[in-house]
């Protein structure tokens, strides 16, 4: 079922004349992220990475000083872009267990996963971004971790290890994340939800639905399914605007904020929505496809905003249209191409195909974002004109995200 026709998106920067926009068979080539994977050895241990950082004109790595080069939020992805290949080769299974094995060695005393290592196979368990709690890293360890066991032969230490790191985990979930919580704060007059992670994090909330619906099917535990009811409620909470009024449906990321990255609101609710029967679910999903996707698609497409209430009205404020990245993508057309799969509706089809142009050339900068000669990703659109030409792990991985989805291929 492949769905990429890239047609450009009414009222769009036109591509540029090297941006093959109208292309029905677009290649696909893993050539950059096998640049980006390396092995290492963490805790005495051979294991699979990702480098972070790939910085043109000759894509070197880079460290962060604060944080390491390799990290298990963008591992965790790349094991979910693996395993979503229809028929993995020997290499492939190879690189998943390799990163199964990074991801399971990240995971701390507590459950949770540390984020960063430093060259030297050493684990970062001090900087904020790689502390074992729960954040987006131990959210995105359960989804690759859930992904890799669908690759792994079932019989091995490395699925057994795999096995037991995701229950682990999904344990420390339903403790911090109690089904029984309720409760609703108003943020500059807009009413959230407060059990979601961080409160209100709808963007994380929908990161754990992702791992926690493959979970409850590998499990069928009643627990991991109120669980995920329950974040999906918090989902629908967090929707916001109709078919007259901004935002048009589309599901605020955290408190009364939306953001493009890791919006991937809808296409969790679409996921939990099939998987548990939730038609309301997915009806919620559904109104932001219709109606938020052909809004962007129409009037360009956003990096942020705020909402507030005000005299009975609904404003927004902080309104941000750059960067744009692959990951502000990505969640949009998984989306479409899902509810494309679900209701077999030629408009979600279409949807898909309209935003996927972004990467080919339909975009603010007018240039392609993806380089099918060399599957690079870029780093993202700076602003009118302006491209970031650096390729690092993740704008990849969620470009190729983007193109596995438009060529019909499901993520585990």
């Amino acid at each position: 079922m492949a769905l990429f026709a890239c047609a450009a998106p009414q009222g769009a920067v036109p591509p540029s004349p090297h941006a093959d926009a109208a292309s029905s068979a677009r290649p696909i080539t893993l050539a950059h992220f096998d640049h980006l994977f390396a092995e290492a050895n963490v805790g005495g241990e051979r294991v699979g990475v990702v480098n972070i950082y790939s910085t043109a004109p000759d894509f070197a790595f880079a460290i962060e000083p604060r944080e390491g080069y390799a990290c298990v939020d963008d591992v965790a992805r790349a094991i979910v872009l693996l395993a979503a290949e229809p028929q993995p080769d020997a290499r492939r299974l190879r690189q998943i267990e390799l990163m199964t094995r990074f991801v399971v060695r990240m995971q701390a005393e507590n459950g949770y996963f540390h984020n960063f290592i430093w060259a030297g196979g050493r684990i970062n368990r001090e900087y904020r971004t790689s502390l074992s709690e729960l954040n987006w890293w131990s959210l995105r360890a359960l989804w690759g971790l859930e992904a890799a066991l669908l690759r792994l032969p079932e019989g091995s230490q490395t699925a057994a290890r795999a096995r037991a790191a995701a229950n682990r985990v999904v344990g420390n979930l339903k403790r911090d994340l109690p089904v029984d919580r309720r409760g609703l704060e108003t943020v500059e007059g807009v009413q959230v939800p407060t059990w979601l992670p961080f409160g209100a994090g709808g963007d994380a909330a929908s990161t754990a639905i992702l791992g926690l619906v493959p979970h409850y099917q590998r499990t069928r535990d009643a627990g991991t399914r109120a669980l995920v009811e329950r974040l999906g409620d918090g989902l629908v909470q967090m929707q916001a605007g109709d078919a007259r009024t901004f935002p048009h449906g589309a599901h605020l990321s955290w408190r009364n904020q939306w953001h493009g990255w890791g919006n991937a609101q809808a296409y969790a609710l679409l996921r939990a929505g099939a998987a548990l029967n939730r038609r309301d679910f997915t009806a919620s999903a559904l109104r932001e496809v219709d109606l938020f996707y052909p809004h962007l698609l129409k009037h360009g497409m956003l990096s942020s905003f705020a909402l507030r209430a005000k005299d009975g009205r609904i404003e927004t404020s902080e309104v941000q249209r750059f960067p744009q990245i692959a990951y502000g993508i990505s969640p949009m057309v998984l989306a479409a191409t899902e509810a494309y799969r679900q209701t077999g509706q030629a408009r979600y089809r279409d949807t898909a195909r309209r935003l996927g142009a972004w990467l080919s050339g339909a975009n603010d900068a007018g240039r392609p974002v993806y380089d099918p000669a060399s599957g690079r990703v870029y780093d993202g659109i700076n602003g009118p004109g302006s491209m970031n030409p650096d390729s690092g792990a993740e704008s990849t991985i969620e470009g190729l995200f983007v193109l596995r989805a438009l060529d019909g291929v499901p993520l585990p």
